[in-house]
């Protein structure tokens, strides 16, 4: 009540000064500056009255940076948006919401050439309509909770819903060819685009079966494939991680058609892991075909795909990775859905020797004199 009672006050205490002093609209400045230099002058308080406005400005463009990421984690918990919007960053905030309406105010800004006449339009009809909207949530909430007072209080937001309601319409009409037609259209498109969403999440949730409760788990047999490229610490510790998953675990190797695995055979042998070593053999140089092929032909009722791949060390050291395994695991879920695909990213510590003491006499055993 006291916000409203100053708002009333400041704003029809600015409508007289107005036409006091009979101030119009003028190229260049504003209308409330123009009020300030006559009502006060030029002098320092006119400064402090402008440095104000300007520090008021900020913090009501804040507002929406407070209040949008809210409203979109709020949306995306009921499935309305997807559910990135309701995570929150190391720093307690909603990021995407945040970035997403740092991005869209930064397409509007440059698409309206910075002209804030083209904006104001849509920041008012949108105001409104979020009035009217709220007001008849706040309809909806005396009716479901019918506390003693509630019609009166009901009463109150429908009339104020009647009015924010009437002054979107008016607004809309009026600005419709100064850039009006666009909340007009957007508004209908963002709510089929949430429908949208809100349909796929229960398409998911019906196929995941959740708030049912699940048949009791049973074991079932499970087969643990990695593609490998050569003997290495990387295939190491993929193979370490895939006899930990599974019953039966198998390394396997796609060859090109103008590739020998001689050396690969060899040194599996002499690394004697205790896992067998596939060869699939690749006509027209393709990585996954083979391999999904292979897949195709097993007999467990679960099987799971280790690729393992190296983290970088610096983000720019990604370039310089092959995308092997990227490749793979694309081939595998488009191919075959019921196989479960993990990629598994090992991060090398620069601390640690590159080989070590007994595997590096055994690979220097193995290097042709």
């Amino acid at each position: 009540m006291a916000l409203g009672l100053l708002l009333a006050v400041m704003l029809l205490g600015i409508a007289v000064l107005v036409q006091k002093f009979s101030i119009h609209p003028a190229d260049g400045v504003t209308v409330l500056s123009q009020v300030t230099e006559a009502s006060i002058g030029s002098g320092f308080g006119f400064y402090v009255v402008q440095f104000a406005t300007v520090v008021l400005l900020a913090l009501a463009a804040n507002t929406s940076f407070g209040g949008l990421p809210v409203l979109a984690q709020l949306l995306a918990k009921d499935n309305n948006l997807p559910h990135l919007f309701a995570l929150r960053a190391e720093r307690q905030v909603h990021t995407y919401g945040i970035g997403f309406l740092t991005l869209t105010s930064a397409i509007l800004l440059v698409a309206a050439g910075g002209e804030m006449n083209v904006l104001v339009p849509l920041f008012a009809i949108g105001v409104f309509v979020g009035f009217t909207l709220s007001q008849f949530g706040m309809i909806r909430h005396w009716r479901a909770t019918r506390n003693p007072g509630w019609r009166r209080r009901a009463a109150l937001n429908g009339f104020g819903a009647l009015l924010t309601a009437i002054a979107a319409v008016v607004v809309t009409t009026s600005k419709f060819g100064e850039g009006g037609w666009l909340i007009v259209v957007a508004l209908p498109v963002i709510v089929m685009l949430m429908e949208w969403v809100n349909r796929a999440y229960r398409r998911i949730g019906d196929r995941l079966e959740l708030g049912r409760t699940p048949v009791p788990p049973r074991p079932n047999s499970a087969l643990v494939v990695v593609p490998i490229g050569t003997v290495s610490r990387l295939t190491r510790d993929a193979i370490a991680a895939a006899l930990s998953l599974g019953d039966r675990v198998v390394a396997v190797h796609v060859t090109d058609p103008d590739e020998s695995a001689n050396d690969l055979v060899a040194a599996w042998d002499r690394w004697n892991p205790g896992v067998d070593l596939v060869l699939l053999h690749g006509e027209r140089r393709r990585l996954g075909d083979p391999l999904v092929q292979y897949l195709r032909n097993v007999t467990e009722k679960q099987v799971f795909v280790l690729i393992a791949e190296v983290e970088p060390e610096h983000f720019w050291q990604r370039i310089l990775q092959n995308q092997r395994g990227a490749v793979v695991a694309h081939a595998l879920r488009r191919r075959r859905s019921d196989a479960v695909v993990c990629r598994l990213r090992f991060r090398v510590d620069p601390r640690q020797p590159a080989w070590p003491e007994k595997d590096r006499a055994d690979r220097a055993a193995a290097q042709p004199v």
